[in-house]
This record gives C-alpha cells, structure tokens and sequence, in this order.
C-alpha cells in the first residue's frame, strides 16, 4: 500500500518519539518502568495506525480490517493512555504496575460497551478531547517552566487536527504530524523535572 506523505510523515515522527524515550530508558528506576511502557505502546501504535488515517472515524480502505483495527488501538487505547501518563508525570504521581494494568484494562472494557451501544464515534471524540486536555495540563502544570508548557500546548493543538480540520483534511494531516513527536519531547521534559518528592494518586 503506498503511503501518503503526511502519513509517512506521521509515522516517522511517532517511531523518532519513541526512540526518545527508548533511548532514556536507562535513567528509568524500576518503579518507573511501566508508565515508559505505558508511553511506548501508545507512540508505536501511533506509528503502526499512521499509515491507514488520521482517524478511526475516517472511512476505511476496502479490504482493511486491519488498518482499521490499528486506527481503533491508537484512538481507544493509544492516544487515551498518552494523556493519562502525561497526567501522571506531571503531577508526578506514581503508580504500581497493577495500577498501569487496570488503566489498560479500563480503556479496553469502556471501548467494548461504547462499541455494544454504537456510540464509539461519539465516544472517540470524547476520549480524544480528554486526552488533549491532559496532555496540555499536563504541561501548563509546570508554569512557568515555559517549555513545557509550550510542549504541551503545541502537541495537543498537533493532535487535535484531525477533529478540528474536517474542511481542509489535506492540512490537518500535515499539522498533526509533530504531534508525537512533541508528546515524546514533552514527557521526557516532565520527567526531568519531576518533584523530588514522589506523590501517590487513588489507583496507585
């Protein structure tokens, strides 16, 4: 399947956001390991779903059950699970792994039921906006460290394109491209500078 430019553009960015973080990984104490993993699985299945939309509520290829699936990973799970670590770092908040595992889990049972109702458009929209609206908290939440504020905003504004460029899709596919990329950038700036002292939140 040829690959559109902005969807070669956006795959590229989002497989460069998680070579970031991999190549971080050794700063990364134990107990840290599965929010990074959490981050990884997000960005590569970013990477993965580039190539069939900007969306999985764009109308799929004939023939493409399994980009549509990937589209539906990315949107229900991926990019959900990007905000709650966004959320997570910068509060700096640290969960146990079996925390990250019902975060994963929870995503998944609330996709099914949202999909048994046919509401998962109106619940892909609702999911992506909260998870845009974590991610640019989340980077607001150290002001006035200025970068990371910045990082934040630029990335959700990247990310949300695709929902806000209906009229010209041409241009959101090329907007949203950095997107990941600047989430990649941002995380590992929350991590960074990170509280020196570790906090805990209910799931933990």
């Amino acid at each position: 399947m040829p690959l559109d430019p902005p969807a070669l553009a956006a795959c590229l960015a989002a497989l460069f956001g998680a070579g970031l973080l991999l190549q971080a990984r050794t700063r990364f104490s134990a107990e840290e390991q599965p929010v990074w993993f959490c981050a990884l699985l997000g960005l590569l299945l970013a990477a993965a779903a580039a190539p069939f939309g900007a969306s999985a509520g764009a109308a799929a290829r004939p023939g493409e059950d399994a980009g549509l699936l990937l589209l539906q990973a990315r949107d229900f799970l991926g990019l959900p699970l990007l905000g709650v670590v966004a959320l997570a770092l910068g509060r700096g908040w640290h969960w146990p792994r079996g925390a990250w595992g019902r975060v994963v889990l929870g995503l998944c049972v609330f996709f099914e039921l949202a999909r048994q109702l046919q509401w998962a458009e109106d619940y892909r929209l609702l999911l992506g906006a909260a998870s845009l609206l974590l991610i640019a908290q989340a980077g607001l939440s150290r002001w006035p460290a200025r970068r990371a504020a910045l990082l934040g905003l630029l990335a959700a504004l990247s990310l949300g394109t695709p929902l806000l460029a209906t009229a010209a899709p041409g241009l959101g596919a090329w907007l949203a491209v950095p997107g990941y990329l600047l989430l990649a950038v941002l995380l590992r700036e929350l991590s960074d500078s990170a509280p020196t002292q570790k906090t805990s939140a209910p799931l933990s």
